[in-house]
């Protein structure tokens, strides 16, 4: 009768590196556990986490499995050429990462700026979009969202949806920003009334709104320089 290959799955629940990994984060993985969870399954004699922990051990580290070529990895036995070049594809993303650099993050100093990153996307929409940019404590965008699309209104945009978006961020400072399909920036006694709201609940939180634009066609009103913040 053969035997069948041992898979991730049949490894006690509290061994299981996917299960482990969802708990308590990718950082409490060893390099065989993390291998293992790409190679999915091992042998007909051996656990996917035995399996990896006999790759590294044959290639001399993590370093030295990494400078395999995929025929190199298709002569080590339990790799076949589709694992093999699974396994090529995850070290070559994670070259391309340590390679990479985060793009500049732009820099909110006056309403202007806001309008400029947010003008074009908003100024076109045909019903209104309600726009938040989250920041941090120099200022510069390290989020954006649509938090609702459609009239605006107390009932479609809440407090409570917008600084949970904030937190979820960590961020320091949020700036709100919706469109006027009509193109007329004027501000409505809604468009008053819930940044009144929104300041409010950022002062409870710690988390200040600067400014909430109302944009229009190629033109935009900061209610803050209004007044009405």
């Amino acid at each position: 009768m053969e035997q069948r290959v041992y898979t991730l799955s049949d490894l006690p629940e509290e061994e299981r590196p996917r299960e482990r990994m969802m708990r308590n984060g990718s950082e409490s993985l060893s390099h065989a556990e993390l291998l293992a969870i790409l190679l999915r399954t091992g042998t007909r004699s051996e656990s996917a986490v035995h399996l990896a922990q006999r790759i590294l051990n044959d290639c001399g580290g993590l370093r030295r499995f990494a400078e395999r070529s995929w025929d190199e990895l298709t002569h080590i036995r339990g790799i076949g050429p589709a694992k093999a070049l699974q396994l090529q594809a995850s070290i070559e993303l994670g070259r391309r990462v340590a390679r990479s650099r985060l793009p500049e993050m732009p820099r909110i100093a006056k309403p202007q700026d806001a309008a400029d990153l947010l003008m074009e996307d908003l100024r076109h929409y045909r019903e209104e979009h309600f726009v938040c940019l989250f920041l941090n404590t120099k200022n510069q965008v390290i989020g954006r969202q649509t938090l609702s699309i459609g009239s605006l209104s107390a009932s479609v945009v809440h407090p409570r949806e917008v600084f949970r978006a904030a937190i979820r961020r960590s961020s320091a400072s949020i700036l709100c920003a919706h469109n006027h399909p009509s193109g007329d920036p004027t501000p409505s006694p809604e468009d008053i009334q819930i940044t009144k709201r929104l300041a409010e609940a950022g002062q409870l939180l710690g988390i200040e709104l600067l400014d909430h634009l109302v944009i229009g066609d190629n033109r935009y009103i900061s209610l803050k320089e209004s007044g009405c913040l």
